[in-house]
Parts: structure tokens; sequence; C-alpha cells
């Protein structure tokens, strides 16, 4: 999850903006070139950035959360969407593509091992990550965590969410007929991926307007009106990844697998009033967690901009950054 919103409520906390220093397309197979970025300082203590959707795409203040001086900046758009071609395709694109996308970085840049910062879906993918190479990551910074489990998204999908904003869960499952909207993932996947354009299109703004309407703690309620381009890359590829549950081999696959981060060191900064990711799944990942610091945030919700998640997120960043 994850489409990020403005900065501007955090941008008292931030660094100043930075160009990068590099841009390149990398071609990662099965018909997929991905964008990827890098500010800061080339010979630099390198964090590599994992955005949120899936299909939310980085953004040039997601650079800014990071010391220049300091810090080599790696930041991606993840197949699909963003600058990353085909956009909005679903083809050759699970979350196993996107760990050996994430390795294929490391190594075509030359760096060992690397800070992962991620938030939301960016948090998910973070943790299998680093189960998956827990040798290459040097620590994990996460913001709003989710787990991709059933719980999750019946909380978002299924009605729990909505019994805090019902006018605008009405206004989400309004564009579904009532004998479908048992599921609503299934019912919106029929559309996102109908080849009728306006269709597509339509359904995707409803879908990214129900998430980016509770996305802050300050939240009116009202989700806005995406680009069309973008919406219907964020929808087709967040709905493609919640139809298949993340394409994780069991329901629960990240906490059974918390071990293998044993000697990972890691950092949850969570809003205590998130309602897209509720901070009970944060509670269940820090305990299974040794090396990790979780960070409540008393008045906050979900998104990057939320100032007291901002300045705690550059905060932790500083402070690694001295222990470097």
């Amino acid at each position: 999850m994850d489409k990020v919103s403005g900065h501007k409520s955090a941008v008292q906390y931030l660094f100043p903006p930075v160009e990068p220093f590099d841009r390149q397309m990398l071609d990662v197979g099965d018909g997929h070139t991905i964008y990827v970025e890098q500010s800061g300082r080339a010979d630099g203590l390198p964090v590599v950035v994992l955005h949120g959707g899936p299909g939310g795409g980085c953004s040039p203040a997601m650079r800014r959360y990071f010391d220049p001086e300091i810090y080599r900046i790696i930041l991606f758009d993840q197949r699909g969407c963003g600058r990353s071609r085909p956009h909005a395709s679903v083809e050759a694109n699970t979350t196993w593509h996107l760990v050996r996308d994430i390795e294929q970085i490391r190594e075509t840049l030359g760096i060992d091992r690397w800070i992962v910062f991620g938030g939301s879906w960016g948090a998910t993918l973070a943790l299998i990550y680093g189960q998956t190479h827990p040798d290459r990551a040097l620590h994990l910074v996460l913001r709003g965590v989710f787990t991709m489990t059933e719980g999750e998204l019946d909380w978002f999908y299924g009605g729990g969410a909505g019994a805090f904003w019902p006018e605008t869960w009405v206004r989400f499952v309004a564009l579904i007929p009532e004998e479908e909207r048992h599921d609503l993932i299934a019912a919106y996947h029929k559309r996102l991926f109908s080849g009728d354009l306006a269709q597509e299109i339509t359904h995707a703004k409803a879908w990214s307007a129900w998430e980016n309407a509770l996305a802050t703690v300050q939240s009116t309620g009202v989700g806005g009106d995406s680009p069309a381009d973008y919406a219907r890359a964020f929808a087709r590829l967040e709905n493609h990844y919640f139809t298949h549950r993340g394409f994780l081999e069991e329901d629960g696959h990240i906490l059974a697998r918390m071990d293998r981060l044993r000697d990972v060191p890691g950092t949850i900064v969570q809003g205590r009033y998130d309602m897209i990711c509720p901070p009970i799944t944060a509670h269940k990942v820090a305990a299974l967690w040794p090396k990790c610091d979780l960070r409540m945030i008393p008045v906050a919700g979900h998104a990057l901009s939320e100032p007291g998640i901002s300045a705690d997120l550059v905060g932790v960043m500083q402070k690694l950054a001295r222990r470097a």
C-alpha cells in the first residue's frame, strides 16, 4: 500500500532537495526495464528506498530523508509503475521478481551491503528481501508495517476500516453491485482488468481514492482525484498483488520467517492511528525480532508525510549515520 502524498506538512524535518547524480533504465528481463537513480554522496553509506503500493512509484521527496553528505541514496520504480516500463503491466510482476530486481540493482551498482528503507508495501518488500538476503541488509528501517495477511486485507477491504469511515466506504463500494461486495478485491479486479480503458480508469480512481482518503490522521475522508495514468498503474498493480496474496507461500509467511532476521537490526516507525496498516502488525513483527526497535508515533496515521513520522525517520537515519 501507500500511494504517497504531499510532503508539505513534514518539510521542516527534511533535508533540502537534491538532484540525482545518476539515472538509468535497468533491463531486468521478462520485458521489463526499471528506473533507478542515485543521489547524495557517490561513496557514501548506501540506502535503498522501497516505495509503497505496489505501484506507488518513488518521488523526489523520498531523497530528503537522508543527509546527502553522508548517504548514497538509491531510489527505483518497481516493475510496471512510475518511469519503469511497460507501464501498468502485471506480466512477470510478482514479489519474487521484485526481490530479484533489488539484488540486480545492488550488484549493478557494486554495493556489498546496504540499509533497506521502506514503508507500507515497501516495508513488506523490505522484510521479504531481508529474510531472503539477510547477509545484504545492514539495517531495515520500516514505516507503517504491512505483512500481506488475510486479516490485514480483510481489515481494509472487508469493512474494518470502513467502520471508522462509513461515508468514505460507501463511496468505495458504490461502484460494485451488491451481490459482489462480499469480495471487493475480486470485484475490482474484474473491472481493473476488463480491457475497457474507461472502466479501468473509473475503478482505478475509486480504488486509489479509498486508500488516499485514510492516509493521514488529519484526513477529511476525501481521497482526491489522482491522474488517470497514475491511478491505473497503482490500482492494477496493487489489486494484482492483493489478489495473489503477495505471491507468498502461506498466510502469515513473513511472521513465520522472522527468525531469518535474528542477526539483522531493524527500526519500525509506526503511526498509532494508522487506518491502513494498524499498529497490531508492527507489534507482532517487533515481538518476533530481537534486534528491532519499535517506535510508536502518538498522533500519526499512515503516510510518510505525517510530521511525527517524518521527524522520527530522519532522526533514525541520522543515528545510523553516526554509527557508520
